[in-house]
């Protein structure tokens, strides 16, 4: 499964463009942006499942540095202090990352 067989590669393409200078990633703008908030639970944990590299069930800061590349491979990374910010927007038992409910939660409120 891709992150394109879920969401638009428009869509994806304009959301990573509209973060693309430093310091301007905003996750929940980007969630709009590129159509994933108004997916269905399931696909949400779909893109979920892709996001989460290493299969752990959580998506922790070392993945997250690099969110934007897994929608557009090129794209920048994310700086500490944004990956800090995404991962304390979702930590709700502030473990240090991020896991399917979580992300689902964030995605969709």
């Amino acid at each position: 499964m891709s992150l394109t067989s879920i969401l638009s590669a428009e869509a994806i393409e304009n959301a990573v463009k509209d973060c693309e200078a430093p310091e301007s990633f905003c996750h929940k703008k980007f969630f709009q942006l590129c159509g994933l908030s108004s997916k269905t639970p399931k696909e949400v944990r779909d893109v979920f499942q892709i996001l989460d590299e290493d299969n752990s069930g959580f998506i922790e800061e070392s993945e997250l540095k690099f969110f934007l590349q897994r929608f557009v491979p090129g794209a920048r990374t994310l700086s500490d202090a944004e990956t800090k910010k995404f991962v304390s927007s979702a930590d709700e038992n502030s473990d240090g990352r991020i896991g399917a409910d979580e992300f689902q939660t964030m995605v969709l409120s």
